[in-house]
């Protein structure tokens, strides 16, 4: 049953948690943001397939990151406090993406947010919400990621209020300069990942919830998962996840609802496939624009929640 909430209001106001952090750009950034770091935030340009830089960026569908491991033979629930960032392009000074390991992409950019998500095989329906929306599809197992693990949530406040992974900076260009994004959640296993990062404002910390750390993506970010499709997107905004009326869904309630609906997506531009030169894609293709439609998606996506371990 869900529980009948009458402080809405106050939950657009900022989870109990929500911390102020220090407002960064790369550059000046210092070599690390908390004690106990594994990783560092002073990360330079190019990329090292080495690097421990803890700093990922969402910005297009050509250039987004995501978390993972920093060695293979560890699970995420294991490696929760020290992934890395493996992005798309260089310059960062991460590690990069092998080319073929993201086989399906779908960024959206809406009023509050920005996201990406994908899952390896899955053909879904497409979702936008407030954020910007990159997802795709993949063989995650390329970022040392284990076959079958189920993975687990990282988020911007973590365990102690110094980020899972702790030290962890997220940046966007999506809503204009390049800025870090404060308020971010994030899923990823070996098949599934997606990233939510959300616009500074009031109703942040309700639109990138950290609570529902077991319901996974296609509960909390539903969206489409389509593989064969590489897009850039604009949308409406969502709604925040878990609120369902005037009820609040609590994580570990015996009766778990259905995921929100998915918002209107509109303007969308298509690539043949997304690439950094590092790795093979199966067609040898490089990353080209194609056209500019506009399609919208508003159905609403039912996905049977996985079991997620709890970070």
């Amino acid at each position: 049953m869900l529980h009948a909430s009458s402080t809405f209001a106050n939950l657009v106001l900022g989870h109990a948690h929500a911390r102020h952090i220090a407002a960064y750009t790369p550059q000046n950034a210092p070599y690390q943001t908390q004690p106990g770091q594994s990783g560092y935030n002073q990360c330079g340009t190019g990329y090292n397939q080495s690097s421990e830089c803890q700093n990922v960026y969402l910005n297009t569908v050509q250039d987004f990151c995501l978390w993972a491991p920093p060695y293979p033979g560890s699970t995420i629930g294991d490696t929760e406090q020290v992934e890395v960032a493996w992005c798309m392009q260089s310059g960062y000074g991460t590690r990069l993406i092998p080319d073929g390991t993201i086989t399906g992409a779908h960024l959206v950019v809406t009023p509050d947010y920005v996201q990406v998500t994908g899952k390896w095989g899955q053909v879904g329906s497409f979702y936008v919400g407030v954020l910007t929306l990159a997802i795709g599809v993949g063989n995650l197992t390329n970022l040392n990621i284990l076959e079958n693990d189920q993975g687990g949530e990282f988020d911007y406040y973590g365990a102690t209020g110094g980020g899972y992974p702790l030290g962890g900076l997220v940046f966007s260009s999506a809503f204009g300069q390049l800025q870090q994004i404060e308020i971010w959640t994030s899923f990823i296993s070996y098949d599934l990942f997606c990233f939510r990062a959300c616009k500074p404002s009031l109703n942040a910390s309700t639109l990138c919830q950290d609570t529902y750390s077991v319901m996974g993506c296609e509960w909390n970010m539903p969206a489409n998962y389509s593989a064969g499709i590489f897009e850039e997107c604009v949308g409406d905004s969502g709604q925040p996840m878990g609120i369902y009326g005037t009820s609040t869904f609590s994580q570990g309630q015996p009766a778990t609802p259905p995921p929100l609906s998915m918002p209107s997506s509109s303007s969308c531009t298509f690539y043949n496939t997304i690439s950094n030169g590092q790795g093979l894609l199966p067609s040898g293709a490089a990353s080209t624009r194609v056209t500019e439609v506009p399609t919208t998606s508003g159905a609403a996506t039912s996905f049977p929640p996985r079991a997620y371990a709890e970070l």
